[in-house]
């Protein structure tokens, strides 16, 4: 049985530098109502490694600290068909208006994939040559088997782009 599921609204301010795109929140997310909600994700470790910040399980806190740092977060994915939190069980997806939301937030430098399925995503969406840097990092879900310190050292790029 395959459920719909939905994204959350856009994490933005028009501060933000960086957008940080996934592909859609998990079963946990969705539970919880919070993006990167599964313990095992290293989004959240990521984020606060990459700033030299005390992690905090406070999803206000965490939201904060990308502010802090002039990140965005959404999704490539509005809607879709999903059993489980498997990337590759996604059916019948919907994208997020991504171009839209650009234009509206012109300081974006650059968008960032968290894995493979919002980048082949969002490439389908705006295009192989948009007028910004896209940029596919590693995936921050536990199935992606790339050591933590491999994935830190790839999601670094982030900080080039908030000089």
């Amino acid at each position: 049985m395959q459920n719909r599921i939905s994204s959350f609204p856009p994490i933005i301010d028009h501060q933000s530098k960086i957008l940080i795109l996934g592909s859609i929140p998990g079963v946990k997310s969705l539970e919880k109502q919070q993006y990167y909600a599964h313990p095992q994700n290293k989004f959240w470790t990521i984020i606060f490694n990459l700033f030299n910040e005390e992690l905090t399980d406070d999803y206000t806190l965490r939201i904060d600290t990308l502010k802090k740092y002039h990140i965005a977060v959404w999704d490539v994915i509005d809607s879709c068909e999903r059993k489980g939190s498997l990337d590759s069980e996604i059916r019948n997806e919907e994208s997020n208006s991504i171009a839209e939301l650009l234009e509206e937030y012109p300081n974006i430098k650059a968008v960032f994939c968290n894995g493979g399925k919002s980048y082949k995503s969002l490439q389908k969406i705006l295009g192989k040559n948009y007028r910004l840097p896209i940029i596919q990092l590693p995936s921050t879900s536990p199935l992606h088997t790339v050591s933590f310190d491999k994935k830190l050292e790839e999601w670094m790029k982030i900080r080039e782009f908030l000089i």
